[in-house]
C-alpha cells in the first residue's frame, strides 16, 4: 500500500501529523509544554471536546448532525449540581447526581433521535430548535451560575488513579469504547446508512434504530463531557459549553469524516480535537491578541468544512 493510498483510507494521519507539529511549536513557545503537570493541565481543558467530538462522530457517520450537544452538555451540568446539592452533598449524592447526569444525556439523545428518525424531521433544523429548548431547561433548572459541588467531587477528578490523572482514565475510556464500537455490526451499519440510505434501507437494515442509537451515544458522551467540566469549573452553570457544538463539528472534519456520512472514524475526531485545543495554544502563546484568536478560530472552521466538501466528493 502507497502512502497516498493510505492517506486517502486514512485521512486523518493528515491530521496527525499537524498535531505533531502544533505540539513541537507549542514546545518552542512553552518550554514547560511537556511537563506533566502541564499535559494533565492541557487534557483536562480538551478532554470536554475530546468527548463530544466522539459522540458526534456516529451522528456524522449516519448522514445526520447534532447541533444540540452545547446545550445537552450545559442541562447536564445543571442537572448534575442541582442533585448533589438537593441530596446533601454525600458520597452517594455524588453518585447519584452523577448518574442523572448521564441519565440527561441519553434522554435528550433519545429525544432528537426519535424526532428526526421516527418523525422524519431535519436533523439540523430539528437539534437547533431542540438545543434552545434544552438549554431553556438549563436555565429554568439553575437560573444563576455557580452553585458549587463537593470539594470530594472536583479534588477526585483532579487527582491520580495508579499514578495516573483521572482525565487520562477517561480519555483511556472514550478510545476504549470507539475502538469497541468499531468492531460492532453497529459501525458498519452505521457507514451503510450514511453512505447510501436508500440501499441500506433495501438491505432490510433498521435505520431508525441505527439513527436513534448514534443520537443516544451523542447524548451519553455530551453527558460525559457535562461531568468533566463539572469536576474542572467545581460549579453548575447553565451557559457551560455554549461553543462545543460548532466545535465538535470542525473536530469531526478535521478527523477526516465526511460530513455527508458514510466515511470516517472517531479516532480522526479525537485527534482533530486535540487540534484544536493545541491550535489555541499556540494562538495564545504567540501572544496574539483576541481578534486574531477569534479570526484564526474562524478560518480553521472554515478550512474544516471545505476540507469535508473535498472528502465527500472524493
Amino acid at each position: 500500500m502507497t502512502a497516498l493510498s493510505l492517506l486517502r483510507k486514512q485521512p486523518w494521519l493528515i491530521t496527525l501529523f499537524v498535531l505533531i507539529v502544533l505540539a513541537v511549536v507549542n514546545t518552542t513557545l512553552q518550554p514547560s509544554f511537556v511537563e506533566p503537570s502541564v499535559l494533565q493541565s492541557n487534557l483536562t481543558t480538551f478532554l470536554p471536546l475530546i468527548l463530544v467530538a466522539i459522540g458526534q462522530t456516529y451522528v456524522v457517520l449516519a448522514g445526520d448532525i447534532d447541533l444540540s450537544v452545547g446545550s445537552i452538555v450545559a442541562l447536564a451540568n445543571v442537572v448534575t449540581a442541582t442533585v448533589i446539592s438537593a441530596l446533601d452533598g454525600s458520597l452517594a449524592a455524588i453518585f447519584a447526581g452523577m448518574g442523572a447526569g448521564l441519565a440527561v444525556g441519553i434522554i435528550c439523545g433519545l429525544i432528537n433521535g426519535l424526532f428526526i428518525s421516527g418523525l422524519r424531521f431535519q436533523p439540523i433544523v430539528t437539534t437547533f430548535a431542540t438545543g434552545i429548548i434544552f438549554a431553556g431547561l438549563a436555565i429554568w433548572v439553575m437560573p444563576q451560575a455557580g452553585l458549587p459541588v463537593p470539594e470530594a467531587y472536583w479534588q477526585t477528578y483532579s487527582e491520580n488513579v495508579l499514578g495516573i490523572p483521572v482525565v487520562a482514565w477517561v480519555l483511556v475510556a472514550g478510545i476504549a469504547f470507539s475502538l469497541l464500537v468499531s468492531r460492532l455490526p453497529f459501525h458498519v451499519h452505521l457507514l451503510a446508512v450514511g453512505g447510501n440510505r436508500t440501499g441500506a434501507f433495501q438491505t432490510g437494515l433498521r435505520l431508525g434504530g441505527i439513527r436513534i442509537g448514534a443520537y443516544v451515544i451523542s447524548g451519553c458522551f455530551a453527558a460525559l463531557a457535562a461531568l468533566c467540566l463539572t469536576g474542572e469549573t467545581a460549579s453548575g452553570d447553565p451557559l457551560l459549553g455554549a461553543s462545543l457544538a460548532l466545535s465538535s463539528i470542525s473536530a469531526v472534519v478535521l478527523g477526516g469524516t465526511a460530513l455527508s456520512g458514510g466515511f470516517g472514524s472517531s479516532a480522526g475526531s479525537i485527534v482533530g480535537a486535540l487540534v484544536l485545543g493545541m491550535i489555541g495554544n499556540v494562538i495564545f502563546f504567540a501572544g496574539l491578541s483576541f481578534e486574531y484568536q477569534t479570526l484564526v478560530q474562524g478560518l480553521i472552521v472554515l478550512t474544516a468544512l471545505a476540507g469535508g466538501v473535498f472528502v465527500t466528493r472524493r
